[in-house]
């Protein structure tokens, strides 16, 4: 297993100085964020970026992430030129060996939250989600900025996009999804690229758009759309762990060698449809990591995996759900469990 961190580069307040200091965090999490969506990576960029890290005694083990079009969700006359862009930014990757790269197929929203500084009993503040919120949220205003996005979309846009949707139900995404990687990962598997799909988060449509990667079921029908290595799963607890049907160590085993990437974070679950993050460890929310950690190492998983959504903790102020403080905490505390789980 190797410890990594997300860093949002130049523009992240946390430096990569500070996250050298994190206990065997050795790899960095990051992406080109301002390259319109759609367009090829150039390698130039990518190759700085990795540099800069190397600089700083880390090395860039994952991109996350190389977001995929909507015209190549809509299933649009364009997908086929932005589908050759993609690749050759896949390739890139390769030549400069970044050997996984996560990404997500969810319409228009990418991770949603409803509050993002929730106020717990210790004084922290966490990222939450409150489906009753969401509908009262007027679309009319467009997306906003939400962290970790690609793409803010003003009203019109907006407007125009849910309205393309209205044609595409889940059915029809899942034939979009299959034409995407019927194209690409074979591309990745000649880069040695590993693709890893992120679930949706929340596991559940919003706004009347199609989510299609929630459940078990949904990254099983996943792999078999092209069935070969390098298609495969980012296991993110925190998203797959706010539905209480999926047992989340029964995934891990079930999915095995095709998780490539893990991003673990604790959720506590407080109504249908209604959750918020908390600390990591297991007792702190509804995610028995430990069980999720004995159920990777069991089927080998030997990946990159990076704690996900931190509190804001000990007043740091920054990116909501990405301080330095609390993640660091929860890279620790992984850690601490892996090398637990060794010595059994």
């Amino acid at each position: 297993m190797l410890m990594t961190f997300r860093w949002f580069g130049a523009g992240d307040p946390i430096p990569l100085a500070h996250i050298r200091q994190i206990p065997g965090v050795q790899g960095v999490v990051s992406a080109l964020y301002n390259v319109p969506v759609g367009d090829a990576w150039p390698k130039g960029r990518l190759a700085r970026l990795q540099d800069e890290i190397d600089a700083a005694g880390l090395r860039l083990a994952v991109v996350e992430s190389i977001p995929v079009h909507e015209d190549i969700k809509l299933g649009r006359p364009t997908r086929d030129r932005l589908i050759a862009n993609y690749c050759e930014s896949i390739r890139i990757m390769g030549e400069l060996g970044v050997s996984v790269l996560c990404y997500n197929f969810m319409p228009v929203f990418d991770w949603m939250r409803t509050d993002l500084e929730m106020r717990l009993p210790d004084g922290s503040s966490a990222l939450a989600y409150d489906d009753a919120a969401l509908g009262a949220w007027d679309l009319g205003l467009g997306t906003g900025d939400l962290p970790g996005w690609a793409t803010v979309y003003g009203a019109d846009e907006l407007r125009a996009l849910l309205a393309a949707y209205r044609e595409v139900d889940a059915e029809l995404l899942w034939d979009h999804l299959a034409y995407f990687l019927e194209r690409v990962v074979p591309v990745a598997e000649e880069s040695n690229v590993r693709m890893a799909i992120h679930p949706d988060d929340p596991p559940w449509s919003i706004f009347g758009l199609p989510r299609i990667i929630c459940r078990s079921s949904d990254l099983e029908r996943l792999l078999k759309l092209v069935d070969r290595p390098a298609n495969g799963i980012t296991f993110c607890t925190g998203s797959l762990g706010a539905l209480p049907e999926n047992d989340l160590p029964a995934m891990v085993r079930r999915l095995g060698p095709r998780i490539h990437f893990a991003h673990c974070r604790n959720v506590q679950i407080t109504g249908v449809r209604r959750f918020h993050e908390t600390p990591h460890p297991s007792a702190l929310g509804g995610v028995g990591l430990r069980a999720v950690l004995a159920a990777l190492r069991d089927t080998g998983f030997a990946g990159p995996m990076r704690p996900d959504h931190g509190r804001m903790i000990w007043g740091e102020r920054g990116r909501p759900g990405y301080g330095l403080y609390d993640r660091a905490l929860g890279a620790t505390y992984l850690q601490g469990l892996w090398e637990g789980l060794e010595k059994r």
